[in-house]
């Protein structure tokens, strides 16, 4: 990132937090901040050095100027950052986490820099969430028209009408949780984010991809269907496990977090449920 007059880890709110001789990176998604982590952290922290960011269009950086949607054009802007910040704090081997928009992320820096992670986490990832003739990516090209549509006429109730559809609507503080993240976002980083992300095409990145990945998939995104889960497992050149966690929608970290942290310790080979 050039012409910072802060570094990244101040404008990205970087902190490491935790023990152990390993680091881990947990990326949030499209409308969220490192807050949605907040559930499982304490069980992770007990093994990882924890490394949490905010991405720069998120409602909770000090810095908003500094996102600029010219740049952020495609997923590489962000991969970029990824690698930035993670080579100001001196980080490489860890174990990527990403939700949502931030697995193709993590993906695409990882076959950039792959000496930097020694596994990815891929939660509710995706390469295109378009149907296709030879492709279920969960969405026609149409609901997304009319969602952009719904952005650019009416930012606050479609943030309702978004949050119902990601999150467990028998989870009210998930849902409220959520709905604080989206409201944060400046409204005109909004509609260029979702285009990149939900009109974005990454299935050919996927077979560019070496290191050993975990895809974690919920047993009911409306948003991510499980075939591409599974579509994910077949193009992916790394070694690659997908594992189910009996969730409701697209959130399991605010959702089910103790059915994530339960995968996550059968993933990484730790105990995670003694007392956080």
């Amino acid at each position: 990132m050039s012409k910072l007059e802060t570094s990244l880890q101040a404008a990205m709110n970087a902190r490491i937090i935790g023990s152990g001789s390993e680091t881990m990176v947990l990326a949030h998604g499209f409308g969220g901040d490192q807050s949605l982590w907040d559930k499982i952290l304490p069980y992770l922290t007990k093994h990882y050095q924890v490394l949490l960011f905010d991405w720069l269009f998120s409602g909770a950086v000090k810095y908003p100027n500094l996102y600029d949607p010219l740049r952020y054009s495609s997923f590489d802007a962000f991969a970029d950052d990824l690698i930035a910040l993670m080579d100001e704090l001196h980080l490489t081997s860890s174990v990527f986490v990403g939700h949502s928009m931030s697995g193709m992320i993590g993906c695409i820096a990882s076959i950039k820099r792959p000496q930097l992670f020694s596994r990815l986490i891929l939660i509710g990832a995706s390469p295109r969430y378009i149907n296709t003739d030879d492709y279920e990516g969960g969405l026609e090209g149409a609901t997304i028209d009319n969602m952009i549509t719904s952005i650019e006429s009416g930012y606050e109730n479609w943030t309702l009408s978004f949050v119902k559809l990601l999150v467990d609507n028998n989870d009210p503080l998930s849902v409220e949780h959520y709905l604080r993240c989206l409201k944060s976002m400046n409204p005109e980083f909004v509609v260029p984010l979702a285009k990149i992300v939900f009109c974005s095409d990454e299935r050919e990145t996927l077979e560019k991809v070496t290191t050993p990945c975990t895809i974690i998939q919920t047993t009911n995104d409306l948003v991510v269907p499980e075939s591409v889960a599974h579509y994910m497992q077949k193009k992916i050149k790394g070694e690659t496990t997908v594992e189910i966690v009996k969730a409701d929608r697209h959130l399991p970290q605010l959702t089910a977090h103790l059915e994530l942290v339960h995968v996550l310790g059968r993933v990484l080979g730790f105990e995670m449920f003694s007392t956080p």
